[in-house]
């Protein structure tokens, strides 16, 4: 099982610790893992993109031209990635940054309306973890014990108080992603 994905949003969206945290998950689990950041000059509010790959087998390159899924959490990301995706792969968006909806009928799309989610649960930081119980709802590359540990791993230790918090936000994204 080889998985190749982008993640792509605003910086501050949580796009590179959620790209991070799953590498991680990856790690903890004994697999093959690539985690390749990109960012625009700015970290909040400028663009930011990771690719992520999670395998059973060794990875040859990071570097990648099309992806199994897209996570993509704003329009300009949409429009960059959609023609990306491999036919036959997945596609899931956070419905509040995206205007034009994606039209393509040769992969699957999945919405998570995890900006409304993280405004119920209170708390706006959980939102790229709601997005990510989201994938591992429709794609588990990892399980949640693995996101578990990631946590314990990426977090400072000052924060490990959030992380049952983080670990509802991935249950929510789990019970809220659809397929469109």
């Amino acid at each position: 099982m080889t998985k190749e994905i982008i993640i792509s949003g605003f910086g501050g969206q949580g796009v590179l610790s959620m790209g991070k945290i799953l590498a991680y998950s990856g790690l903890m689990e004994d697999k093959e893992v690539t985690w390749m950041p990109a960012y625009g000059p700015e970290q909040r509010g400028g663009t930011a993109n990771v690719t992520v790959i999670v395998s059973d087998k060794r990875i040859s390159s990071p570097i990648l031209s099309k992806y199994d899924v897209a996570i993509v959490l704003n329009q300009p990301s949409l429009d960059k990635f959609l023609p990306k995706i491999k036919p036959g792969g997945i596609l899931i968006y956070d419905g509040f940054g995206i205007i034009n909806p994606p039209q393509r009928t040769d992969i699957t799309v999945y919405r998570v309306n995890a900006m409304e989610k993280a405004a119920e649960m209170k708390n706006s930081k959980v939102f790229n973890m709601i997005v990510l119980g989201g994938l591992l709802e429709v794609c588990p590359v990892v399980s949640d014990k693995g996101v578990e540990k990631a946590l314990f791993k990426t977090l400072p230790e000052r924060h490990h108080s959030l992380i049952p918090l983080n670990m509802e936000a991935v249950k929510a994204g789990k019970e809220i992603i659809e397929k469109l």
